[in-house]
């Protein structure tokens, strides 16, 4: 497991292999094996794993991504407005699985 400098990780479990990107804070969130978070990321409230996050995104509120690839600077919240909907926002060539 490597946890780079400044990563602060508060009420949150990491479970390797996995990488926390620098500047990254984990609150109260569940990152689980072959997980990497890049730099600058904020997830609160959230479990992960196996995926990868790139740089300056932000996961609130989510409970279990797997096997997922979030690109720079994505947010990703779990809605508390009713009614509850699902919001795509999806570019050339992709694919989303929903439960």
């Amino acid at each position: 497991m490597i946890i780079e400098e400044g990563a602060q990780l508060i009420g949150s479990v990491v479970r390797g292999p996995a990488i926390i990107g620098a500047r990254t804070r984990l609150v109260d969130t569940y990152v689980g094996p072959y997980t990497s978070i890049a730099a600058d990321c904020v997830l609160i409230d959230a479990e992960i794993e196996h995926s990868v996050v790139l740089e300056n995104s932000r996961i609130e509120g989510v409970h279990r991504i797997q096997d997922s690839l979030l690109g720079r600077s994505v947010e990703v919240e779990r809605t508390r407005v009713r009614p509850h909907a699902t919001r795509l926002m999806l570019g050339d060539h992709s694919r989303a699985d929903l439960e």
